[in-house]
């Protein structure tokens, strides 16, 4: 649930009572006196003690009580950075303050109309997407959500729809990808889902086991077939608006596995923690269609969800077997961890049947990705140049980074079989992360396509705007890219 937001076009008035104020102000090396900024005094005495230059708050947001209590914390942004640094600035910022578990946020934004625009949009967005508390399970939690925002020195005529449409998408990725997976199995998440596409009025169709087996989608069956119940399916969401009736079409697909042990090539305990956030890349597609259906995004979206699990059992596919995809492609399989493009395969053709405009796929595909990236950034692949550009810029833009990796035809040789028509992977996973690009873009055929490999997913003390591990990365990305569709 996010915090209300009042809004107050002027200045914050010292006798309004406050417990927590955030002062954001432009990059200056004097303050103005027509500013009368809150808590000037202590500021000065504070980075007189530090040793600190008033310019230093671009980097180093400070904070200290001011005369009656209150906590005030101030950050200067420097609009000559990237989105991402901004972001990353105003994030510690609010770290000092919600770090006492406030009710309530008292903003004043300072600078030009243009200046206090941009930092009330920075500044909202920040504070709805981390005054929130993530599912967590202790009796005695350690973070209470937020209830109210007040902003001072700027109104929005539209209320920061966008900002809130963000932050709402970017948390249900973020919540989804917490829960344990002993509460988000394929069927307690089907059932979220389905409730949520009736409160948003989309259009909810599911492909089944039985189903999926009907019509030959042995690739992601291969992998379902290992759970101890049959509750894995491909779930479809539409959301087509009216009014954008002759807008393209984009597909969004995402992986859900909601548990990975690896099959039977069984994960070592150090790699299998965690594995309950395998079904990200779901989560945020599901994000993704939230804030886009209401900040009222110009596309007609069709979501597909590809939610299973990776387990043991006498069913669970195998190395050396040989499966069918739903495209009449054969499938060698070389390694039963590589689960991800196995259901993702016969995913994209379910979305491919529909001739989309556009398909974007996002997963936390392979631990290659991650070691050549770190988790800072997140890799992207196409099979169009134009797109791959148009990714780049919604990186920059949104403050959610992205890295284009190649993907030429000579990488294909690696996937070569001698039985069947593709192998699965190689047993060396040096350059997965494109090996497996390769392998999903023989189920686009010639459809305009992204794939994302969700290395930021997780990142330790959070990444721009987000405070916590779980980063939602994606969801602000994509709404950045879906404008220039």
């Amino acid at each position: 649930m996010l915090a209300s937001l009042f809004q107050n076009i002027s200045p914050f008035d010292q006798s309004i009572k406050a417990s927590h104020i955030l002062v954001v102000l432009p990059k200056l090396e004097k303050v103005p006196k027509k500013f009368d900024i809150t808590g000037e005094e202590p500021l000065q005495k504070l980075l007189l003690r530090r040793e600190m230059q008033l310019t230093d708050l671009s980097e180093t947001p400070v904070s200290a009580n001011l005369e009656k209590g209150e906590l005030c914390a101030w950050v200067m942004i420097d609009t000559s950075k990237t989105v991402f640094d901004q972001q990353t600035c105003v994030r510690k910022a609010l770290k000092l303050l919600l770090s006492e578990n406030p009710s309530e946020i008292h903003i004043n934004v300072y600078g030009t109309t243009q200046q206090r625009r941009n930092f009330s949009e920075l500044t909202v967005y920040a504070t709805w997407v981390n005054g929130a508390a993530l599912p967590v399970r202790k009796n005695k939690p350690v973070r209470k959500p937020l209830d109210k925002i007040f902003l001072y020195g700027y109104k929005d005529s539209e209320n920061f729809t966008l900002q809130r449409a963000l932050a709402e998408g970017n948390l249900l990725a973020r919540g989804l990808t917490a829960l344990p997976a002993n509460e988000l199995t394929p069927k307690t998440y089907r059932q979220q889902i389905k409730k949520l596409a009736e409160n948003e009025g989309w259009k909810y169709q599911e492909y089944d086991i039985n189903k999926l087996k009907e019509i030959g989608a042995g690739a992601f069956v291969a992998v379902a077939q290992g759970s101890d119940s049959d509750d894995a399916a491909i779930v479809h969401l539409q959301h087509h608006c009216k009014q954008h009736a002759q807008n393209k079409n984009v597909a969004i697909i995402g992986k859900g596995i909601c548990f990975d042990t690896g099959g039977h090539n069984l994960k070592p305990a150090r790699y299998m923690q965690g594995m309950h956030e395998d079904m990200n890349g779901s989560a945020v597609a599901l994000g993704i269609l939230l804030a886009a259906t209401r900040a009222e995004i110009p596309v007609r979206i069709d979501c597909w969800l590809a939610i299973a699990q990776n387990h043991i059992s006498p069913r669970a596919y195998k190395q050396n077997d040989i499966i069918s995809a739903l495209s009449g492609l054969t499938i060698e399989i070389v390694h039963t961890d590589a689960e991800g493009r196995m259901v993702l395969a016969d995913t994209l053709t379910l979305a491919g049947n529909l001739k989309p405009d556009l398909i974007i796929d996002f997963a936390t595909l392979t631990g290659s990705m991650k070691t050549a990236l770190g988790s800072r950034y997140s890799g992207v692949f196409s099979n169009r140049d134009d797109l791959s550009q148009k990714a780049v810029s919604a990186g920059k833009e949104s403050g959610e980074r992205v890295c284009v990796f190649p993907m030429d035809a000579d990488y294909e040789e690696s996937l070569e079989s001698n039985v069947a028509d593709i192998k699965q992977c190689e047993l060396g996973g040096e350059f997965d992360h494109i090996l497996a690009a390769c392998f999903l873009r023989r189920f686009v055929n010639e459809t305009p396509w992204l794939h994302m490999d969700l290395s930021a997913s997780s990142h330790k003390d959070g990444l721009g705007a987000v405070d916590s591990e779980i980063t939602g990365f994606g969801v602000g990305w994509a709404i950045e890219f879906l404008k220039t569709v």
